[in-house]
């Protein structure tokens, strides 16, 4: 589709890059959102990237709407024309999948599920043509994921997995959502993986829980001190799978400030990505592991 633009009230330009999600979409969003911030237009106050759009606010006592549209629309013929690569970085999270929290929070609410007699896992590795929860383990934490969003609820990340479509973990989200999520739940809708920043209610599949906190706005974390929001559009995410004892260790190693997540800042391009999905993939693995 082209790209479409809409005026949300007085002080709001809505611009929609696609209508389905893809990395292709994502990239002309965020080449276009970046192309707004560093031109400085007069009269911008905020600018929020989603998934496959973003949208601007901006003072319509500075700029006039006509004028803003026209500012945009010639960056998008700059972002047409733009190298997809982008400075990013890879961090790893570790998971501690089917953990007794999660479990017992999706036990209350099976009334709600497509199938009340399982669990997430089970419900999800079966719908994906898994043949255990272990093989669907290893296929949610064996690709990364491509982070191409962050909000909704203050620090959640939502999460595109980095294989061919074919290959992608699909699941429908609740049939009605919780009243209740863990804080930290790893979760999955429809095609996004996320985590949950905080604990409330929500609607997505519950696969695990991080030790690693995401969002802290007493900034008292010791990777948070700098910005209360860990994640940002762009980063790649490795999850790795833990027991019950390393969550323990890991749990005591961010209260007494010693816990540090593997981050590795590094170059994404798009177009070699799409070449050879899972070598390159192995070679953003390699150069968060130091080779």
């Amino acid at each position: 589709m082209s790209i479409r633009y809409t005026f949300g009230g007085d002080e709001h330009l809505f611009i929609e890059c696609s209508e389905e999600m893809s990395l292709e979409a994502f990239f002309t969003s965020l080449s276009m959102a970046t192309g707004v911030r560093e031109s400085g237009i007069k009269g911008v106050t905020e600018i929020c990237p989603a998934n496959a759009s973003f949208q601007i606010k901006f003072n319509p006592d500075i700029i006039h709407p006509d004028d803003i549209l026209r500012e945009v629309k010639s960056i998008e013929g700059a972002a047409s024309k733009a190298e997809p690569v982008i400075k990013t970085r890879i961090v790893e999270i570790p998971v501690f999948y089917n953990d007794p929290w999660t479990h017992e929070t999706l036990m209350r609410f099976r009334e709600r599920h497509q199938d009340p007699a399982g669990t997430d896992l089970d419900y999800a590795a079966r719908i994906n043509n898994f043949g255990s929860v272990d093989d669907f383990v290893a296929a949610h934490s064996g690709s990364p994921w491509f982070v191409s969003m962050v909000g909704f609820v203050a620090g959640l990340p939502f999460m595109y997995q980095m294989v061919e479509r074919q290959r992608q973990i699909q699941v429908p989200k609740y049939l009605r959502p919780r009243t209740d999520t863990p804080r930290l739940t790893v979760g999955h809708g429809g095609c996004f993986g996320c985590i949950y920043s905080v604990r409330g209610a929500g609607g997505y599949q519950m696969f695990g829980i991080t030790p690693m906190p995401i969002f802290d706005p007493t900034q008292t974390t010791s990777y948070l001190r700098d910005f209360m929001v860990f994640f940002r559009p762009g980063d790649i995410v490795k999850f790795k799978p833990t027991g019950r004892d390393a969550y323990d260790q890991a749990v005591e190693d961010v209260d007494k400030g010693r816990f540090a997540p593997p981050i590795r800042e590094v170059s994404f391009d798009l177009r070699e990505f799409q070449k050879d999905i899972d070598g390159y993939n192995a070679t953003l693995e390699g150069m968060l592991n130091g080779h």
